[in-house]
């Protein structure tokens, strides 16, 4: 707790200057994750490349807290292949493998998809909308191409528990703020 007053009395001692210079350094940091953000939609044409697994029901190919980094190019879905879904009016995207495929048409990315976890017993259509008995496409935000196992259990605390993201995010400001300047 000591380290963490000497912060705050560093920047209350600070000029308007330095931390003015300071909070142009935070926005750099914020713009510089946010470039890379965008940087990996571009590359991997998913609206969002990199997911975290939250529940066990891909276990034992994909566990809790697993990061999964996902593709969406023009490729046909095939079984087996593990898509990441998001349903209209469903928050929490899903991460399930592909049980069957149906072909609509002649065009090879006109499919209906059926998936499953591999740790559920039944298929997915219970998750599906009412009425719905396959996955369109559209649905479909890309297909895993990477894990990088465990990494993601910090952001599935900062989720259960939101006074922890909210002193994360004071204390990491905090900490660029007062951050001593090399050169000086």
């Amino acid at each position: 707790m000591d380290v963490i007053q000497g912060y705050v009395e560093e920047f209350k001692n600070m000029k308007p200057r330095k931390i003015w210079l300071q909070i142009v350094s935070l926005a750099i940091v914020v713009g510089s994750a946010l470039s890379m953000w965008k940087s990996f939609q571009i590359g991997s044409f998913s609206e969002s490349p990199i997911v975290v697994v939250l529940s066990g029901s891909m276990e034992p190919a994909y566990y809790r807290g697993d990061i999964l980094f996902l593709t969406f190019f023009q490729k046909p879905i095939v079984v087996g292949d593990v898509i990441v879904y998001k349903i209209k009016d469903q928050e929490i995207p899903i991460v399930h493998r592909v049980l069957q495929v149906q072909q609509r048409s002649n065009d090879p990315m006109d499919q209906l998809i059926l998936t499953k976890g591999d740790n559920n017993h039944v298929d997915d259509r219970a998750l599906y909308p009412k009425g719905q008995m396959w996955l369109q496409r559209s649905e479909v935000m890309g297909k895993i191409e990477a894990v990088l196992p465990y990494v993601g259990y910090i952001t599935i605390l900062l989720n259960d528990y939101p006074q922890l993201k909210y002193l994360m995010i004071a204390l990491m400001s905090l900490f660029v703020l007062t951050a001593k300047d090399p050169q000086s």
